[in-house]
């Protein structure tokens, strides 16, 4: 086995690492010892150490079976921009590329090879890696294998064939976010022999759990009034659906917060270049769906905002431990309505597999349960995953007297901002703030300088530099090649890569260089959509212009009807149909039109929702002015 010396001289040369985190030590010696394993360690905590050390160390080559192409292209980059050989296989490369990785990868010349389980199930492919001189496998994202498991994909349910096809080379299960359900299903699927187990502590004491039920006109309000409290590092924000994150970006920007958004139907390009924007902290808050966060290396994030049931416990632990990676405070907030929840109940009844559609209503009345419940939140993700704390109270959640008084709140001013100081405090927790940073200017110009250099590579941000590698270096403010060694995560070859660049960025800061100013605000995006209506663009025309689906336009136009900033025109809805929507709307009343829904199940199918909104917009608006004559 190897020594500690042998150990922690490649951990320092590639990675920049003077120590292991907790278990991460013992998980490399079992690999290198040939023993079948299964890790569960909670996000953030270094997974990707464990099978890429011992991949460095073999001298053979670790196949990494990974269920996302860009997660699998990322970090094939951020291993060769440490000097580790690594190669991507998947359809997102070309023919010729392929061939020429398959090549090199026969003669042994990558540590890491990483495929997707699609891949992994053609036959040509069994056939080529058999000729591939494989340390061991390594089986990212683990629970994707187990049917019980909140993301399960039937392709990794043929990963079971790996045992047979390569009996000699051990397998190694890792995931975040398993309870003991999907990991005893993992060792069966995979058919470990005697596998090393380690599974670490659920518990993150760092992150606060904040949950709060509200009505629609709350919910709004309750997330302006939060982002207002995170002046420093980055927030995420998940939405339910598509149209309610474009949505949502709209209605900050309109309040003159910026977002960029992230989800499935954006174009791919827009979407890469609105996660490099934020991860490169040119954009400090997204929106997304659940497309957005695996394999994100993230540690700044001070907050992750959910705005609605996640549609599972897992989901909500693997989503919000995106938040403090970096080990400071921060904060895991559920905003939450009861029509919302009804989305999970509705796509659950949508499953035809009736065992799966069974788990899916189990799933939502555990997480339910969840934000229901009087019981300190971090107990119960503790006893889900299978751990029994020995505490009754973690002083760390809403449960237990750890709400700021901007979430305790009965009204929720937005006009006004307001600055939290230092602390949050609630029936007597202190829940600090992360420390601020010494020198904000100097960090901001780093940035610049990464953000810059990321461009001139076509790399990632984060795969240049880490958050927490540019904020010792402007803590430590190093004058020497020797003196950038010491910062945690540059190893000998970021140091020779940037080194010298990093030294004279610093040097032009002592000499009075500044970030650039930035550019000014883009205008709001409700104003640019009336200045498009008004140029007599169609809703189609807007949204292939601002790149929304054309349901968010809609509703953003149905919004500004109800305000009496836009007037209602009748060339957007047949004449017919919009009397038999305005005297639904009649017969209903103000109260019932809350959930459009119950309009819906009242109308002919052919009238659709976007129609509905528009009129339902057009009647509040004529019943508002009616109430005002009246009360007048």
């Amino acid at each position: 086995m190897p020594s500690e010396a042998d150990l922690l001289t490649p951990l320092r040369r590639y990675w920049g690492y003077s120590s292991f985190r907790p278990l991460q030590e013992r998980i490399v010696r079992s690999l290198l010892a040939g023993h079948d394993t299964c890790v569960v360690m909670p996000t953030g905590g270094g997974k990707s150490l464990c099978y890429q050390l011992p991949a460095v160390i073999s001298k053979r080559t670790t196949v990494v079976i990974s269920p996302l192409i860009a997660l699998m292209q990322d970090q094939a980059a951020q291993l060769a921009q440490m000097g580790i050989p690594a190669a991507v296989l998947n359809s997102s490369v070309s023919a010729e590329e392929q061939m020429s990785v398959m090549r090199q990868a026969r003669e042994g010349a990558f540590r890491l090879l990483y495929l997707s389980p699609e891949r992994l199930q053609r036959a040509d492919t069994v056939g080529w890696l058999q000729q591939v001189p494989i340390s061991f496998f390594a089986i990212d994202e683990a629970h994707c294998i187990s049917e019980w498991g909140h993301e399960f994909r039937p392709e990794y349910r043929q990963l079971k064939s790996l045992r047979g096809k390569f009996p000699d080379r051990p397998i190694a299960a890792f995931t975040a976010s398993a309870t003991q359900h999907v990991r005893h299903d993992i060792l069966t699927q995979l058919e470990l022999r005697n596998p090393d187990k380690y599974i670490a502590s659920f518990h993150r004491p760092n992150l606060r759990y904040l949950v709060r039920e509200c009505n629609s006109v709350q919910h709004t309000a309750l997330l302006v009034t939060a982002l207002s409290h995170y002046d420093e590092g980055n927030v995420i924000v998940y939405s339910p659906t598509i149209n309610k994150v474009e949505e949502t970006v709209d209605l900050l920007g309109d309040r003159g917060i910026t977002a960029v958004g992230y989800h499935a139907k954006m174009d791919s390009t827009v979407r890469r270049q609105n996660q490099e924007r934020w991860m490169s902290d040119e954009v400090r808050l997204l929106v997304g769906t659940i497309a957005f966060g695996l394999g994100i290396n993230k540690a700044t994030v001070r907050a992750v905002i959910h705005l609605a049931l996640p549609k599972s416990v897992e989901q909500f632990y693997q989503e919000a431990g995106r938040a403090g990676r970096d080990g400071n405070p921060a904060d895991c907030i559920l905003l939450w309505r009861k029509q919302d929840a009804g989305l999970l109940g509705y796509f659950a009844n949508k499953i035809l597999d009736p065992a799966e559609r069974d788990r899916a209503w189990q799933r939502y009345h555990t997480i339910r349960a969840f934000a229901e419940s009087a019981i300190c939140r971090h107990r119960q993700i503790c006893t889900h995953f299978g751990e029994t704390p020995k505490w009754t109270s973690c002083e760390g959640c809403d449960v237990c007297g750890a709400s700021p008084e901007w979430l305790s709140a009965t009204s929720f001013p937005t006009a006004a901002r307001q600055k939290s100081a230092g602390a949050s405090i609630s029936g007597g927790k202190v829940f600090p703030s992360p420390p601020s940073v010494s020198n904000p200017e100097l960090r901001e110009y780093l940035r610049e300088w990464r953000r810059i250099t990321a461009r001139e590579q076509q790399a990632p941000a984060f795969v240049v530099l880490h958050d927490s590698s540019l904020d010792e270096i402007c803590r430590l403010q190093p004058r020497s090649i020797t003196d950038l060694l010491s910062i945690t995560g540059i190893g000998e070859r970021k140091a020779n890569m940037y080194g010298k660049s990093i030294l004279a960025t610093l040097e032009k800061y002592r000499e009075g260089a500044r970030a650039a100013t930035p550019t000014a605000k883009q205008t709001a995006p409700a104003l640019e959509t009336l200045q498009l209506l008004a140029e007599g663009k169609t809703f189609e025309d807007i949204a292939r212009i601002r790149g929304r689906q054309i349901s968010t336009v809609i509703n953003a136009a149905a919004g500004l009807v109800e305000k009496g900033a836009l007037e209602f025109r009748p060339e957007w809805i047949d004449r017919n149909k919009l009397a038999v929507i305005e005297a639904a709307c009649t017969r209903l009343g103000q109260e019932r039109l809350e959930r459009l829904k119950t309009l819906k199940d009242m109308l002919p199918p052919e009238i659709t929702y976007d129609e509905i909104r528009l009129v339902v917009a057009k009647w509040r608006r004529e019943a508002s002015k009616t109430n005002t004559t009246i009360s007048a």
